[in-house]
């Protein structure tokens, strides 16, 4: 599809970006029946997936977090982060975050809609957004938090074909996981979960509207 049909077809099915948390369909144990769950009461936190047109394609802004982070450390990530006293909603959070994190200024981006939440084993409940950002934005990885910015063709995250389902040995357990390979890049866990969301949601595979 071309960028004006993705964006058309994110603007007609995703929930409208000024609501509250969206509803949660989705964790990291999806795919792991019978492990212990998520947090009872996990904290609320937003990202935003940045949409960004270039020579005629659709690319994902993603960020690989520092190997220090207390977190999902050197893990490909959205950027965003927790809900903090003084966002006025999880919108606000996302976009305060991406300027943060990328430079990327709240007034370059039109956000599109959110979707399905995603609840981490490290006790978030992450609200995923899609924008449009401008293409004229220069970015800047904010070095405390991110190692390196990089984008990925939306077509190809979006294409059932490249959802894999991986597995890793975690305490002395397998654990299965979606993992997009992209290049040198290796997106995983929960990133790669919203996006498969993501694409299930606006039916990535149909034909154009």
């Amino acid at each position: 599809m071309s960028p004006a049909d993705w964006i058309t077809r994110l603007q007609t099915r995703l929930d409208p970006p000024e609501g509250g948390p969206a509803r949660l369909t989705h964790s990291d144990y999806d795919l792991n029946q019978g492990s212990a769950g998520v947090a009872r009461q996990p904290r609320q936190a937003a990202v935003l997936a940045p949409l960004v047109e270039r020579n005629g394609e659709l690319f994902v802004v993603l960020t690989e977090r520092q190997k220090h982070l207390p977190t999902h450390a050197g893990q490909v990530s959205f950027p965003g982060g927790r809900l903090q006293e003084g966002d006025d909603n999880l919108a606000h959070a996302a976009l305060r975050e991406t300027h943060e994190e990328i430079g990327a200024p709240p007034d370059a981006i039109e956000l599109l809609g959110a979707w399905e939440g995603y609840e981490t084993v490290t006790g978030f409940h992450v609200t995923p957004f899609a924008g449009r950002l401008d293409p004229d934005v220069k970015l800047q990885a904010d070095p405390g938090e991110v190692a390196r910015i990089f984008e990925a063709p939306f077509s190809f995250l979006m294409d059932p074909a490249n959802h894999k389902r991986q597995w890793r040995v975690w305490n002395g357990q397998r654990r299965y996981f979606y993992a997009m390979p992209y290049g040198e890049h290796f997106i995983w866990g929960a990133t790669a979960g919203m996006l498969k969301a993501l694409a299930d949601r606006i039916g990535a595979n149909e034909e154009t509207d």
